[in-house]
């Protein structure tokens, strides 16, 4: 193994030490590989909500247990996510991507061909355990391979733009392959991604490791995998019972009690799953909620709106998700082209405040909505604002977020990244939830249940959660305007090592 070092004058693009860079001269090529990689892991997060209707009819789950589809994914994922950032840190990146690889497509085989719940169940924990470890894999690898400070922004420029678009992308093609051939091919495709992305990494990727000597932290992986499992699970539960219920606020208590002492924990021991440098960046911090707050955001655009233009609107899985193209198109042409243009000469913080606020706008006309509306005039133009919004806000946080790491640090940054991508993506599964489900009570009170009144309760129950989703928004471009930096994001890294 060989220690390698930054020298000056060899992070530009094309200049590059081949030694101390080993990806620069493949660096595009395993960009694909890695964006690959990335969109199978953000589609299977709504490609399996298309299916589960079709799944529940062939399996014979009742409504009660569908949730644990979504569920046991969030809580694998989530709570492995630092750990599996410090072994991408430990063993090499590459050698981390490819078990991930792997994993996640056996356990994606395990799941269509699945006979009972119970199966799909183990199989959806499965695939979110390997994803946590491919996830910060992919994150810490574009960080290292792109060493230029204007090519890194519009690397993360694409890197955004498939983790916000990706959503998306996964209820268009989930209806495809619903109604044309099977749920179970929403689980079989990612067969087809993983193959494809483990033989390019096998061929383009070197085994760049953190650094030497470093230990797992043991303690430390115990109580913040703990935490964070309490975490996803109490609000999970939170769907089902009452914020008051023991089964909520137990498990929320229990995680605050893990998550505070995990970071005593990091304080004392000698190698950290997660040092206290890396978390308490002030930059990263505005990073780490933006991304939070984005992934609640996008939460309810894909859920409430997939349901109105399904229930409301009568669209069919296919068309559904190909209404969300529009916002697709948006996100990506913003998220790569204003982040690689502006990030690397003023820095994140013009953009992501002004991404939020953006968003926010197309949430609030969203409100908008009644029994009398349609997709062009009601639905296309807000769809189209919220786009350009989170493409403005997403790529330059996860930029933000992993830039001016060490080398030893780079899979530690990027699993917070996707923890709070994720974590966003779970509390806003229950809390947004909730808050429709009390809208649409509020609104049926004192009414008979017609079916003119339910479609219009139902609708005033997404109007009511873009209300409270664009007020996060607001919230979000207050804090990342206070917290994120003014100026250019710092370039490079620290020395990594290669095998």
């Amino acid at each position: 193994m060989t220690t390698t070092t930054n020298r000056p004058g060899t992070a530009g693009a094309g200049h590059a030490d081949p030694v101390a860079h080993p990806h620069h001269a493949r660096r595009w090529a395993i960009l694909g590989v890695l964006g690959l990689a990335q969109l199978m892991v953000v589609l299977d997060a709504t490609i399996v909500n298309i299916a589960l209707p079709s799944a529940q009819r062939a399996l014979g789950f009742s409504n009660e247990y569908r949730q644990w589809i979504v569920t046991a994914y969030a809580l694998a994922f989530g709570a492995l996510l630092p750990l599996g950032g410090r072994v991408g840190d430990l063993i090499g990146r590459k050698t981390t991507l490819i078990v991930g690889l792997v994993g996640f497509a056996a356990a994606s085989a395990a799941g269509g061909a699945a006979q009972g719940f119970g199966t799909l169940v183990g199989a959806r924990a499965a695939q979110g355990a390997f994803g946590a470890l491919l996830a910060p894999a992919v994150l810490s690898l574009l960080t290292t391979t792109f060493t230029d400070a204007k090519e890194r922004a519009k690397a993360f420029g694409i890197y955004g733009a498939i983790a916000g678009a990706g959503g998306a992308t996964g209820l268009l093609l989930g209806g495809v392959l619903t109604e044309y051939l099977d749920w179970r091919w929403c689980m079989y495709v990612n067969v087809l991604f993983a193959v494809a992305a483990t033989v390019g990494a096998a061929s383009l990727l070197h085994n760049q490791r953190g650094g030497a000597g470093s230990r797992l932290d043991v303690p430390g992986t115990l109580t913040v995998s703990a935490g964070l499992f309490s975490l996803v699970y109490g609000f999970a539960n939170a769907e089902t019972h009452a914020w008051g219920s023991p089964a909520v606020w137990g498990w929320l208590v229990a995680a605050v009690a893990l998550l505070a002492a995990f970071v005593v924990i990091e304080t004392r021991v000698a190698h950290p799953l997660v040092p206290l440098r890396v978390l308490l960046d002030r930059t990263r911090g505005g990073a780490l909620l933006t991304v939070l707050t984005l992934g609640v955001g996008m939460f309810a655009v894909f859920l409430f709106l997939t349901y109105y233009l399904q229930q409301n609107l009568g669209f069919s899985p296919i068309r559904s998700g190909a209404a969300f193209l529009p916002m697709i198109g948006a996100l990506a042409v913003t998220a790569t082209t204003a982040t690689s243009v502006v990030v690397p000469r003023v820095g994140p913080r013009p953009l992501v405040p002004a991404g939020f606020l953006i968003a926010a706008g197309g949430l609030l006309w969203l409100t908008g909505l009644d029994v009398h509306s349609g997709y062009a005039g009601s639905v296309l133009g807000p769809l189209i604002i919220t786009g350009v919004g989170i493409g403005l806000a997403m790529a330059p946080a996860m930029t933000a977020g992993t830039s001016g790491v060490a080398a030893q640090d780079a899979g530690v940054a990027s699993a917070l990244v996707n923890t709070a991508q994720q974590v966003g993506g779970s509390v806003g599964t229950a809390v947004l939830s909730t808050i429709a489900s009390s809208a649409l009570t509020h609104a049926l009170a004192g009414q008979q249940p017609t079916a003119a009144a339910m479609a219009s309760a139902a609708i005033d129950s997404y109007t009511t959660t873009f209300t409270w989703v664009a007020g996060f928004f607001v919230v979000g471009a207050v804090l990342s305007g206070l917290l994120l930096r003014t100026g250019p994001l710092p370039t490079g890294a620290a020395p990594a090592a290669h095998m």
